[in-house]
């Protein structure tokens, strides 16, 4: 059975391994004062486009993911023929329309499908899953992951999509912005009250970056740290203990708002890179999605795994 692998542009996995293992990408657009930009996950222009527009005026960005009839015409005019059965993940719903618009495309495409796989010579059922990441950024990146993992393994499609139910939920991903403005106008721009002016003052007068939790569809704060540096270290070590306690999977996707030299140099770092040699953890590091950037502000920096429940900071 050929299974095909679908995800949107927020997923920060590095490009070659989506071409690699044929990744079907939903692309999300940005708009900022006219210029628009569309992100296929290329890393030179996503940092061109950086530079040029976001640091200044991506608080006022708009983005633009695919529609239902895009998603729609997408699977009919190529994965119905290409693929017997397609998993399309998603970044959680809590934060985007793409799941539920790939949900009501899901519905068009099962009653259209037939016709057009029969002019194509092949006339067995198609299926298609869309799964809710539940997650932002890297941390959607682990579901795509492990599916490759699972579909190179000849594992069959109901199996596949138990393992990517499961996992959505046993998620986490770990963010330290650098600019608390940034982020709290960009949520007020987007209706957002949940970063108030006070505590984005407050938080910057002192130096205090917030270490935000996404999971299960939810994110909020899990800890303050003085430093941008300091919150980031702390975040690394942490993740390198999480990863020698064990992982759910042997994966960890890590994704950074500009250089990656410039992450790569962030204190604790190395920690987490040791610890995922010396328990045969994968680490995967990409530029952070436009959507991503234009939302948090360029300079965050997210750290992506799962596992077993557990608390910031604890062992």
């Amino acid at each position: 059975m050929r299974i095909g692998l679908v995800v949107d542009s927020a997923c920060d996995l590095p490009k070659d391994f989506i071409e690699r293992h044929d990744i079907e990408i939903l692309p999300i657009a940005v708009r900022i004062d006219g210029t628009t930009e569309v992100d296929y996950r290329d890393q030179a222009a996503t940092l061109a486009f950086l530079d040029s527009h976001i640091a200044e005026r991506g608080v006022n960005a708009e983005t633009i993911p695919y529609t239902v009839e895009q998603i729609r015409d997408l699977f009919l005019q190529k994965l119905v023929i290409d693929y017997d059965y397609v998993f399309c993940m998603t970044i959680t719903r809590t934060r985007s329309p793409i799941f539920d618009n790939a949900q009501k495309a899901s519905y068009a495409i099962l009653n259209e499908y037939r016709a057009i796989r029969s002019e194509a010579g092949n006339n067995t059922p198609f299926a298609l899953r869309v799964i809710d990441t539940q997650n932002l950024f890297s941390a959607q990146a682990i579901l795509p992951v492990e599916a490759v993992r699972l579909r190179e393994a000849g594992e069959e499609p109901g199996r596949i999509r138990t393992r990517l139910e499961q996992l959505a939920s046993s998620t986490y991903g770990y963010l330290v912005p650098r600019d608390l403005y940034y982020i709290r106008n960009r949520a007020r721009a987007k209706g957002d009250r949940s970063v108030s002016l006070f505590s984005a003052a407050l938080g910057t007068a002192l130096d205090i970056k917030p270490v935000l939790r996404g999971y299960r569809g939810d994110t909020g704060p899990v800890a303050k740290v003085k430093g941008f540096d300091a919150a980031t270290q702390q975040m690394f070590e942490f993740s390198a203990r999480r990863v020698d306690a064990g992982l759910l999977t042997p994966t960890v996707a890590l994704c950074y708002g500009g250089e990656l030299d410039e992450m790569r140099a962030l204190p604790g770092y190395t920690a987490l890179r040791d610890a995922c040699g010396a328990n045969n953890i994968e680490m995967f590091e990409s530029v952070m999605s436009l959507t991503g950037m234009v939302n948090v502000g360029k300079g965050a920096v997210v750290v992506g795994f799962a596992a077993e429940p557990h608390e910031f900071g604890k062992p």
